[in-house]
């Protein structure tokens, strides 16, 4: 047969069939029935081992095939969901693998080809249907035992390559791995299938469903979908979906998640509703395709089908909508690095060749889980205290680490061990490993035993080409098939790159083997082009900084979408025991290498200084050794350093406490910049009598000092960690003034309003969102606080439950823009029309003005920061103030859409640039 899946899919919604399981239940099948003649004598009872009706049973297994296709579907699945030795060997099944898959794929291929010859113009293909197994490769059987697995991902692999094999053998255009709970185990089966259509000679389609655990949108072993999808998107898949979870209504806002961000085809294929108390199924096909049907006109999805409890007469009623609807368009695949624990990670960065300027914060990789780094970190591995060794990881997510590096390399140390034993630790600790974490090893056995225990997309740190090409790019393609990004590291067979001419070439070189030979998407190429000691009084030395700053802006500008890291602390070893200088320079250091380009670094969040802060004439001697702009730089900061050294002793603590002898809101705002919280309660109590009314405490001193902090970090000078410091102080205040608060609104019981508000789906950060809250609460509004990483429906549903007056959106990271919008247009859709305020650093009065705005006919606000909330909502909510308000934000934001308007009528297209290009011969 002649036909092509995939270009089917570009044309059509195609219709796969539905339950299996379902469809035998019908026919009260026996023990007997199960074990046929040849198994008649199996120890094992077989009732319910449906797959190997295929041997069996055929005529029962075929006849299902023959209902689906009759009904309309065009693809039907292989009754082969448990045809692998993992579950088969709860029937003594591990010998008849081979056969089972075989027989499945026969079955299912004569009489799909059958109906296609029948007619033709209606094509009808096969999908190998692979199972989860009954055991997961990320969470431990035993709650005693954490670090233990009940599986591997070697035999996972070895389990499912044996399945496939026998799939493709016979004859399946299509490998479905589907109702996917644990993100590890469908990685084992993408890199099985990878081995068997190498071992076939063959290559067959490649489909993944994943099934969503519980309202909270997670996989049974955690991951948000978001982080699901970063996790498999190394392979080369036909499509991605969903599968079983809930009925088609309740399916359907995390379907439009996979919808949004997949480059691929989108499937769906829901339950038949919910199981009624004994277990069934009892959503009519009416009822389901009329809900279904929304998938296809809002083009969700390009394959539609059934999982439990639908039957051929559920999948006939698609055929009512399916025939003349237009499929969706796969997403362009997205150019930025998406890396994943339980949660997502997004690196952007800007690409001068495409005109591409925005980019990320910069990502602070946290390097205390390092037993060449950590002398703590050591001796704990050493005495197998791991639960003191996981509260290290669990600070460092605390101070603002959005990676996790793992290195546990030592000679005393069984690494491989190790390493397996803390990466499953990790995994049964939510709030460690919602972080992507980062193997790092000089041993390849020991990075690949890493990426065997890890669901979500790591990093690996690294790879190089010491050994030459053909050691590198066999490694590559080991990590690509794993499902990681790499870090390599300037050294080749010459040794480690220390000049920038250097650099630029082994950088240069591996980029090109890595995207032209290992088949590696660039943004998923970190390059680390060596930060090294300088003023270590070696004249050679002196450049370093400077070499890597440069080598970070010729990557930027000439390997698209790489990214670029650097273990930052290695710049300061020459000044080891002396913190103050090691963070002066530590910090002018990131200052300048961001700025050039630098997306992420090995950072001990503790070992930074606020740039701003940094004296004056220590800062002059740090940037003339950072950047070499003077002869004697190395002796300057020789020098500088003594003096310091020299007045750690008396001095220190006398220098260290100047800052109280200052006025109280100048005090306030150090404590809040520096992250300082051990002087609140006197500041707060001074300040009490200084601010008869304690919300001006909030309003006034400790506002500022927070916009301070906004400044600071937003020009670069402060990095998250810091930041997340100044959240913990501001917290700690209003929590001290809380009682006080409380006192005073006595007075004034009836509240000013209800405010609802939340960080979007995608997004975890909730410093901003938290001060916004409590500034409103304090002004006597009533808040609902939904957290983080809220859907939209949850938002919506809320706040149509509890009246609130006005929604506050809140978002940190580029993807929350696209999920504002969407709320946007979705309280358009409920009838609301309450005022939506939109905050947080990607946000800006542009985006809102055109982007937002144009999706929702009520006021839609920009709030430039958290101080703008408290007055934004008083002339909202005041009958005096609210139209004419209102009619001013309006008036404003269709002046920038004008404006944006404008400016893009003035731009030519491409096709026309071209032709007025330059001939110069």
């Amino acid at each position: 047969m002649n036909h092509n899946l995939k270009k089917e899919l570009e044309s059509r919604v195609l219709v796969l069939d539905g339950g299996m399981g379902t469809m035998v239940q019908k026919y009260g099948l026996t023990e007997s029935d199960y074990r046929g003649a040849r198994f008649a004598d199996s120890e094992f009872n077989q009732k319910g081992n449906n797959d190997l009706l295929c041997i069996t049973r055929p005529d029962v297994i075929r006849e299902i095939h023959a209902k689906y296709l009759e009904a309309g579907a065009d693809i039907i699945e292989t009754c082969s969901f448990n045809s692998q030795r993992i579950s088969m060997s709860d029937y003594g099944m591990e010998g008849n693998i081979r056969e089972l898959n075989i027989a499945a794929a026969r079955l299912a291929r004569e009489e799909a080809d059958r109906f296609t010859i029948q007619n033709p113009h209606k094509p009808r293909f096969v999908a190998g249907s692979v199972g989860p197994t009954n055991k997961t490769a990320s969470i431990s059987p035993d709650v005693n035992n954490p670090a233990m697995r009940g599986v591997t991902f070697a035999e996972l692999a070895e389990a499912y390559q044996e399945q496939m094999e026998a799939l493709i053998e016979g004859g399946v255009d299509a490998l479905l791995i589907e109702t996917i709970f644990d993100t590890l185990n469908a990685k084992a089966a993408i890199f099985a299938a990878e081995k068997a259509m190498d071992n076939c000679g063959r290559n067959v389609y490649l489909m993944l469903s994943a099934t969503v655990a519980d309202v909270s949108g997670r996989t049974l072993s955690g991951q948000t979908i978001e982080a699901f999808i970063n996790s498999v998107s190394h392979a080369n898949l036909l499509s991605i979906g969903l599968n079983c979870s809930f009925g088609a209504k309740d399916l359907k806002p995390y379907l439009q998640t996979v919808s949004n961000m997949a480059p691929c085809y989108v499937s769906a294929y829901p339950n038949a509703g919910l199981p009624n108390q004994f277990g069934e199924y009892d959503e009519t096909p009416e009822t389901m395709a009329s809900q279904v049907v929304e998938y296809v006109n809002e083009k969700l999805v390009n394959i539609i089908g059934g999982c439990c409890g639908t039957t051929p007469e559920h999948i006939g009623a698609y055929q009512a909508f399916v025939n003349d609807a237009e499929p969706r368009k796969p997403r362009e695949k997205s150019r930025d690095m998406a890396l994943s624990g339980l949660e997502p990670l997004v690196v952007k960065s800007c690409n001068l060749e495409t005109g591409e300027t925005e980019r990320s914060l910069f990502v602070n990789v946290g390097e205390r889980c390092n037993v060449a780094g950590s002398r703590k970190f050591l001796r704990l591995i050493s005495e197998k205290n791991y639960e003191e060794a996981l509260s290290i990881a669990r600070q460092q997510v605390e101070d603002g680490a959005q990676i996790i590096d793992v290195n546990m390399d030592d000679a005393m140390l069984d690494s491989k061990a190790e390493m397996v034993t803390f990466l499953n630790l990790i995994a049964s600790e939510p709030e460690i490993s919602k972080l992507p974490i980062m193997i790092d090893s000089s041993k390849w056995e020991v990075i690949e035993a890493g990426l065997q225990c890890v669901q979500g997309k790591c990093v690996v740190n690294s790879i190089s080409l010491k050994e030459g090409e053909e050691a590198f790019l066999e490694k590559a393609r080991k990590i690509r098939s794993y499902g990681a990004a790499v870090v390599v590291m300037a050294f080749d067979e010459k040794g480690q790159a220390d000049t920038f001419e250097r650099k630029k070439e082994i950088c240069g070189r591996a980029y090109k083997l890595l995207t032209e030979k290992a088949g590696f998407l660039p943004q998923d190429i970190i390059f680390d082009p060596n930060v090294l000691a300088i003023a270590t009084g070696i004249e050679e030395h002196n450049n370093y900084g400077v070499d890597f700053i440069e080598a970070a802006r010729w990557i930027r500008q000439n390997l698209p979408y790489a990214k670029i890291s650097g273990g930052v602390s290695n710049l300061s070893f020459s000044f080891r025991g002396n913190n103050p200088v090691r963070e002066a320079m530590h910090s002018v250091f990131l200052y300048h290498a961001i700025k050039a380009g630098m997306d992420m670094g090995i950072v001990n969040a503790g070992m930074l200084q606020v740039y701003e802060d940094i004296p004056s004439d220590l800062l002059q001697c740090v940037e003339d050794v950072v950047l070499n702009r003077r002869p004697d730089a190395t002796e300057r900061m020789i020098e500088k350093a003594e003096e310091i050294k020299a007045q750690a002793s008396g001095e220190k603590t006398e220098r260290r406490d100047e800052w109280r002898s200052k006025p109280l809101n100048e005090r306030i705002e150090y404590s809040l910049i520096k992250g300082i919280g051990d002087y609140l309660e006197t500041d707060m109590e001074e300040a009490r009598a200084a601010y008869p009314n304690v919300v001006e405490i909030i309003e006034k001193p400790l506002m500022d000092g927070m916009n301070t902090v906004g400044e600071l970090f937003g020009a670069g000078k402060m990095f998250l960690p810091q930041v997340v410091k100044t959240a913990r102080v501001m917290k700690k205040a209003v929590a001290i003034l809380q009682p006080y608060i409380e006192a005073q609104k006595a007075d004034n019981a009836s509240k000013s309003g209800k405010i609802l508000i939340a960080t979007v789906k995608g997004d975890v950060h909730d410093i901003g969102k938290n001060i916004v809250s409590v500034i409103l609460a304090c002004n006597n509004y009533e808040i609902i606080d939904l957290g983080v990483m809220v859907p939209t429906e949850k938002i919506i549903q809320t706040a149509l439950e509890e009246q609130v007056d006005i929604v506050c959106l809140s978002g940190l990271i580029t993807p929350s823009l696209e999920e504002m919008c969407q709320v946007a247009a979705e309280m358009q859709k409920a009838g609301m029309r309450i005022p939506l305020m939109i905050g947080g650093a990607t946000t800006s009065k542009i985006h809102t003005a055109v982007k937002i705005a144009t999706q929702y006919e009520g006021p839609v606000f920009h709030m430039k920061d958290a101080s703008q909330n408290t007055f934004a909502a008083a002339q909202v909510l005041n009958l005096k103030t609210r139209d004419a308000y209102i009619e001013k934000n309006r008036a404003e934001q269709q002046s920038i859409r004008d404006e944006q308007a404008a400016k893009k009528s003035n731009l030519m297209s491409i096709d026309e640039a071209r032709k007025n290009k330059l001939n110069l011969f």
